[in-house]
């Protein structure tokens, strides 16, 4: 066998080795790709989280600093009305 030949199977086998922990090693593209994906669907996860917490803490600021949240919440979900008032229900037919 020449130098040559030695030498380009050296290298082919090299390569051979570089493209196997590439594609099927540990940290592969695959499951770099994957990782990828989860981290950004976390991400987005996390953004809608972070919305939904910061309307939930207003609400929350609302109900402590104020009676007219309290009331507002009293009517829609309780159905309660004030003293001396007179409930009118409107159905509208299709």
């Amino acid at each position: 066998m020449s130098p040559t030949n030695v030498l380009v199977t050296t290298l082919t086998l090299v390569l051979l080795g570089l493209q196997y922990a590439l594609w099927l090693g540990n940290g592969n593209l695959l499951d770099t790709w994957q990782l990828h994906q989860r981290v950004q669907a976390q991400g987005e996860e996390n953004s809608r989280r972070v919305e939904r917490n910061l309307t939930l803490e207003a609400e929350v600021i609302d109900l402590r600093k104020g009676f007219d949240a309290v009331e507002e919440r009293a009517r829609t979900e309780l159905g309660m009305i004030k003293k001396d008032e007179t409930f009118v229900q409107v159905i509208e037919s299709k």
